[in-house]
């Protein structure tokens, strides 16, 4: 099975290419506003939806003829294209949500881009010539050789690479690549896990991992850095300098959360043939007293990291109905207890079976994963569903660690990886 991956690598431009990259931002940018400009104006007046080819002769091709846009000759033409490409892309998902042909929230029009945004990025496709040099380095059309540090080998010619600068002041070259890996071999075992606040994640098998708290551990480094940048002067240099430190130290903490998934994701993928979750509300958790931590907590990056990975290396994934009341249903004779507050860590069932609360849930999760599969005549085993009392996390105040089971069972972080979808 091919699927479509992002390999992301650190660059290192020089002074003058980092003055280059800017102008190219700013280019991509400005496009892409004269571009939503002229659709606006257009819709304003009654007049028909300015075309994906006509809006590129005006905001590229006749623009460059003129004094106020000459300065878009600069840069590479590709680039300019595929920041009208973001903009035709934005336009069609918010024509299809507005039609109800695309799944999930509602998506609002496009707006205008800022020089003030956290994040600028351009990309280039494979027409723009781009290629790594035998020396290791990325040669970008009118920008030169940027240095790479390359954790690791691409494992295909990219299709595309987009240049990203980060507000911490990072620059990093993410390209689009297509692998077939081939399936890992075949595994026994099958795990459900329980995510939670109290530990990250709970196994069916008994073992836990505790959760690291990324954020919590750095709040206080985070509080001086913020209370530093708001006793500064509004447009002065210095402020420039503790917004930066702001942001490295936010990426710091994204950074750890990030690595901590991969490789707990990898680890899980490795070892099982099957890996079964809960669909959390995340949404809905984020807006109780626990947002903080619910954040912090990273489940959505983690179980997208389960997914994408399961369908690379041919594991099996799924997610159990977030109203499964895992918590509250004994794993042993199928009793379910009327209620389950948070504060119940363990407890006692009819049939004389004691409880841990997270491990019986996974028990359960990886039960109802097994259900819902097909039986021999086509239709599903699972039993119905009972609507579970909300509230199914907690917390604490121990030191970050992995339990003993968890030991060595963790791989290295291999470095380099920023997948974010697979098809």
């Amino acid at each position: 099975m091919a699927v479509r991956l992002r390999y992301r690598y650190r660059l290192s431009p020089d002074a003058a290419q980092r003055e280059v990259l800017a102008r190219a931002f700013g280019c991509a940018r400005v496009v892409f506003n004269d571009g939503l400009r002229a659709r606006r104006a257009a819709r304003e007046v009654g007049l028909p939806y300015v075309s994906d080819g006509e809006l590129s002769k005006r905001v590229i091709t006749e623009a460059k003829k003129t004094p106020e846009r000459a300065w878009l000759g600069e840069v590479s033409a590709v680039l300019l294209q595929q920041a009208l490409a973001d903009l035709n892309t934005a336009y069609r998902n918010f024509f299809a949500s507005v039609a109800g042909k695309r799944k999930g929230p509602k998506v609002a029009p496009p707006r205008f881009r800022s020089r003030k945004d956290d994040r600028q990025a351009i990309r280039f496709t494979r027409n723009a010539r781009f290629t790594v040099t035998a020396g290791g380095r990325l040669r970008l059309p009118k920008i030169g050789d940027v240095p790479v540090r390359w954790s690791r080998g691409l494992p295909s010619e990219p299709s595309s690479v987009t240049v990203i600068k980060d507000a911490a002041g990072r620059y990093f070259a993410s390209f689009v690549v297509e692998t077939t890996d081939e399936p890992l071999p075949q595994a026994a075992a099958e795990v459900g896990i329980d995510l939670g606040l109290t530990h990250f994640a709970v196994a069916s098998d008994g073992s836990k991992v505790d959760n690291p708290r990324f954020l919590r551990r750095a709040e206080r480094r985070l509080r001086k850095a913020q209370q530093a940048l708001s006793r500064t002067v509004k447009g002065s240099n210095n402020r420039t300098k503790a917004v930066v430190r702001v942001a490295r130290a936010h990426a710091r903490v994204a950074d750890a959360r990030r690595d901590f998934a991969h490789k707990l994701s990898t680890a899980l993928i490795r070892d099982n043939q099957a890996i079964y979750v809960e669909n959390l509300s995340v949404k809905g958790l984020a807006r109780t007293r626990l947002a903080k931590s619910v954040h912090d907590a990273g489940w959505s990056q983690f179980v997208g990291m389960l997914e994408y990975k399961a369908a690379r290396y041919g594991r099996t994934f799924a997610k159990i109905d977030r109203w499964f009341p895992s918590s509250k249903l004994c794993s042993a004779c199928g009793a379910l207890a009327a209620s389950m507050p948070l504060s119940v860590r363990s407890w006692t069932c009819p049939c004389g079976v004691v409880h841990d609360r997270d491990v019986n849930a996974a028990i359960n999760i990886l039960a109802a994963g097994r259900a819902d599969r097909l039986n021999a005549c086509g239709g599903t085993v699972r039993p119905p569903l009972a609507v579970a009392r909300p509230g199914e996390a907690g917390t604490h105040s121990k030191p970050p660690a992995f339990s003993a089971a968890w030991q060595g069972r963790i791989p290295a972080f291999q470095g380099g990886e920023d997948v974010k979808t697979c098809w």
